[in-house]
Order: structure tokens, then C-alpha cells, then sequence
């Protein structure tokens, strides 16, 4: 397809210049492509053969679709941040981890707060809970500001697939993600 492109982009240009071959001899300067399309007359008649394979430039354009999508934590004048918006009866209560699936939609995420050693909570519009582990040698801390995120093709944030940015600069893969339930004693 980009052959016939350029077949095509060659004839028409090389017919504009042909209207034009009949200018004066007095022009002290004979630009590139008035001398090719000179040299391509044979007898008065354009060769868009030769000019194809004279002008064999291939160009290329690149187009990439970015999207990265920024989690921060929510701005409370609380000391616990995000916690204190759960009801006081799950302030009291046990949590316990629950296994979930390994991949969870980045449009669900509402805050991040960051946990002990490599663990962040990521607190979801759905009121649920997720603690995220990263790899061994991130910290958590380095995401206190929160964490930047490219969006997959399914708009999903996935384990040993997807890689959090800091705004400090560091990179970490999500190692597991489990789910925080209350426990009723």
C-alpha cells in the first residue's frame, strides 16, 4: 500500500513540474526536482516507473496510545487518612487476608495509603479493601504520594503483569494482591 502511495504522490508531482518545464533558461538555478523530472522525460513523455525507482525513499509514522492513569491518596484532615471513613464497628474489628482474583479494574481504585514494608492499601469505590504486596526490594514508603499506573488494553491492574510508578521514580511489579474482610469474633 505505501508503494502505490508513493507511486502516486511521484506521477502527480512529476505532472505539475511538466506544466511547468517551459520556463525561461535565464533561471540561474535548476532545483533537485526540476532536474529529475528533466532526466525522467523520454521524448517528451513522464516514466513513473523511473521515477519510482529513482525515489525510493521510505518514511515511516509511529502512532502509540498512552494512557497512564494516576492513583493519589485522598487529601483528610484525619490522622488515619482513608480509614477513618469506614463505620467505627470495622475500626474494631479483625481483618483478615482473602485470596481474589489476580486482576482488578484501575477504575475501581479510589485511594492508596501506604502499609508496612512493601504493602499498600488500595481502597475501592465499592467500599472494599485490597492490600497490594510488591516486589522485596520496593517500599512502601516511596509511594506515599501515590502511584502512577499505564493502562492496559482491559483496564485491569494485574499481578507479575503491571508496574507501579512512583512519583520519586521507583518501579515496582505487583508481586500479590489480597483482599481485607472483616472477621466477626
Amino acid at each position: 500500500m505505501p508503494n502505490l502511495l508513493t507511486l502516486a504522490a511521484s506521477i502527480g508531482l512529476l505532472l505539475s513540474l511538466a506544466g511547468h518545464s517551459g520556463s525561461s533558461a535565464a533561471e540561474p538555478t535548476m532545483t533537485k526536482v526540476n532536474a529529475q523530472a528533466t532526466s525522467l522525460q523520454v521524448s517528451g513523455q513522464i516514466s513513473p516507473l523511473r521515477a519510482l525507482r529513482q525515489e525510493q525513499v521510505l518514511r515511516q509514522v509511529r502512532i502509540e496510545k498512552r494512557v497512564i492513569v494516576r492513583i493519589s491518596p485522598q487529601r483528610e484532615p484525619s490522622p488515619q487518612g482513608l480509614l477513618a471513613q469506614l463505620p467505627r464497628q470495622a475500626l474494631t474489628a479483625r481483618y483478615e487476608e482473602r485470596k481474589m482474583d489476580k486482576c482488578l479494574p484501575v477504575e475501581g481504585i479510589a485511594g492508596v495509603q501506604t502499609g508496612s514494608g512493601n504493602r499498600l492499601l488500595l481502597f475501592l469505590r465499592d467500599q472494599r479493601i485490597i492490600t497490594l504486596n510488591l516486589e522485596k526490594a520496593c517500599r512502601a514508603r516511596d509511594f506515599y504520594s501515590g502511584f502512577y499506573v499505564e493502562r492496559s488494553d482491559d483496564g485491569n491492574l494485574c499481578v507479575r503483569r503491571d508496574q507501579l510508578h512512583s512519583r520519586s521514580g521507583a518501579k515496582c511489579e505487583v508481586e500479590r494482591m489480597r483482599q481485607l474482610v472483616a472477621v466477626n469474633d
